[in-house]
């Protein structure tokens, strides 16, 4: 009989705390994907002085074609990871004065701060042929998540993609992009728009496809990215080498998210109010790989530096 009254009371424990940690798990993340109005991918996080996380998407527009419909920037931010704000749009194409007359193909984008500005960095075609004719460009603002202006482009680029920015403890900015195997690295000068010496390709790379992202941790730079594995059925990896040096050379250490769902995958990982996390994308809401959406999970290290894998959360269809 005491017995069977202990497990009675023990279940009405349970219950009694379960709502308690339902409402715990649920405000630890919002569910993925956690932007569900407008398709999104390829997100870029980073966290800035007002204390806020702000991500820049790109965005997939519907009914899904293909990459040359993606256009039309927004910016999300929250200070919680549960809520999340939608700042609106804050470029597009058409506002672009050297690129392509047909528009579209605004690609995987990067923000940087420094000075008191905030440097949106985007890659657009200046031509019809997009294929050869990419170019960096920068949109400058006071504010991280609107007005921002188009100030040209990057000179004596190669034509290629994705850029990032990273900013080290030293105020020093490095540049990055790359794309068909290639990831190519260098400084920026002060002005944040031109480049300070030569670009050089980032070596010790495995198997390096695109979406390249710089983050730094304990003294020791990251950098991850896409990998090739896109043969047949299978989908992209995201893969990360570690270096002393923001630009290298790197060394590879392996897989740290599988493929989701979607053809593609691009991200980044960033540290927020102590947990650090990764951003990337997937094709849950749509089932299409030109109508993605941006996901988050939390992102874990070995006592050696080396990141856990993450195990990506929410729906997965």
């Amino acid at each position: 009989m005491k017995k069977i009254r202990r497990l009675i009371i023990l279940s009405l424990f349970i219950i009694t705390l379960a709502p308690f940690s339902d409402t715990c798990f649920a405000q630890d993340l919002a569910e993925n994907p956690f932007v569900r109005d407008i398709y999104t991918a390829d997100p870029s996080a980073h966290v800035w002085a007002d204390g806020r996380l702000y991500v820049y998407p790109s965005h997939d527009i519907a009914p899904a074609r293909g990459c040359d419909l993606m256009d039309q920037y927004h910016v999300y931010s929250t200070d919680d990871m549960v809520h999340w704000k939608d700042h609106g749009e804050i470029l597009r194409a058409s506002q672009v004065p050297w690129g392509r007359k047909e528009g579209g193909f605004m690609w995987a984008p990067d923000c940087a701060y420094k000075n008191g500005t905030y440097y949106f960095y985007f890659p657009h075609p200046s031509d019809t042929k997009w294929d050869n004719s990419w170019k960096i460009g920068v949109a400058t603002s006071k504010s991280p998540a609107s007005g921002f202006k188009v100030q040209g482009y990057i000179e004596g680029l190669e034509s290629m993609i994705d850029p990032c920015v990273f900013v080290d403890d030293d105020g020093q900015a490095y540049f990055y992009y790359g794309g068909g195997g290639i990831c190519k690295g260098g400084k920026l000068k002060d002005n944040m728009v031109e480049i300070d010496g030569e670009m050089k390709t980032m070596e010790g790379l495995q198997d390096f496809h695109e979406a390249t992202f710089v983050h730094k941790r304990n003294g020791i730079y990251y950098l991850s990215y896409s990998d090739n594995h896109d043969v047949g059925n299978e989908k992209n990896q995201m893969r990360y080498a570690t270096s002393k040096s923001p630009l290298g050379p790197w060394t590879y250490q392996g897989i740290f998210m599988d493929a989701t769902d979607s053809y593609t995958n691009h991200g980044s990982i960033v540290e927020f109010k102590g947990q650090w996390y990764s951003f990337y994308h997937n094709s849950a809401l749509s089932h299409q790989d030109w109508e993605r959406s941006i996901c988050v999970d939390k992102l874990y290290y070995n006592p050696d530096g080396t990141i856990k894998k993450v195990i990506p959360t929410g729906k997965q269809n």
